[in-house]
């Protein structure tokens, strides 16, 4: 976010992988074991695009997040404490990157018959010590969030530097499997079937979350919301 510092993007090793191949990759992922992990998978050029947006904002920007939807929206700093701002598509990033997770939507829906209709997304910024305990997208019939997608926007990480999402199998694993939230790491999860949760980092840690929501419009209620 934007200071009085100049952030300059340093490359890490990347292999670039086209979005077909990747499409395929997390469409059969999904369908097999309800969960995607892939590091460096985001194209280069969107990965920096979103990256210079980022560092770009202001911190007036972001808010505290909070738990629940509309009228049972509530900050909770026992559960998270991290910052979001909401992707609106008025930048050529944040317009490249809704097209990208369009794209993608597309590609799902053509092969698993998910019925997937809108798609929301967030930067989110954990400053050193903020985490988010364990906890789910969507509960079971109550709500229309549907898959969960997670992109890390951290040149450099470090395995010391901590900050992990951790992605539970089911409610009763204890486990889970660590992911480290480096640069362009994609995740993707049916949003109603792994509990997850992020651990506290040691540095400043920054992704976007999106979900991808099905259409429950009824009578007069639109939802998702335009």
């Amino acid at each position: 976010m934007s200071s009085n510092v100049i952030h300059v993007f340093q490359h890490q090793d990347i292999i670039e992988v086209d979005s077909k191949t990747l499409f395929d990759k997390i469409t059969d992922d999904i369908g097999r074991q309800g969960y995607s992990i892939n590091p460096n998978a985001l194209p280069p050029e969107l990965s920096e695009a979103l990256y210079r947006q980022l560092h770009q904002m202001s911190y007036s920007e972001f808010d505290s997040a909070g738990i629940g939807r509309q009228s049972d929206h509530m900050v909770n700093n026992f559960v998270r404490t991290d910052e979001i701002c909401w992707i609106d598509g008025l930048s050529k990033a944040g317009q490249e990157w809704l097209a990208w997770t369009g794209e993608l939507r597309v590609h799902l829906n053509s092969r698993l018959f998910l019925g997937l209709f809108s798609f929301e997304s967030h930067f989110a910024h954990y400053a050193p010590g903020d985490f988010y305990k364990r906890h789910y997208d969507a509960f079971k019939g109550e709500s229309n969030r549907v898959l969960s997608l997670v992109i890390y926007l951290n040149p450099e990480w470090q395995p010391e530097d901590s900050g992990e999402l951790v992605l539970y199998r089911n409610e009763h694993d204890s486990e889970g499997i660590k992911v480290t939230p480096t640069f362009g790491t994609l995740v993707a999860f049916l949003s109603e079937d792994f509990p997850h949760e992020v651990l506290p980092a040691s540095r400043d840690r920054f992704s976007i979350a999106g979900w991808y929501r099905i259409n429950t419009s009824q009578g007069h209620k639109v939802d998702p919301p335009r």
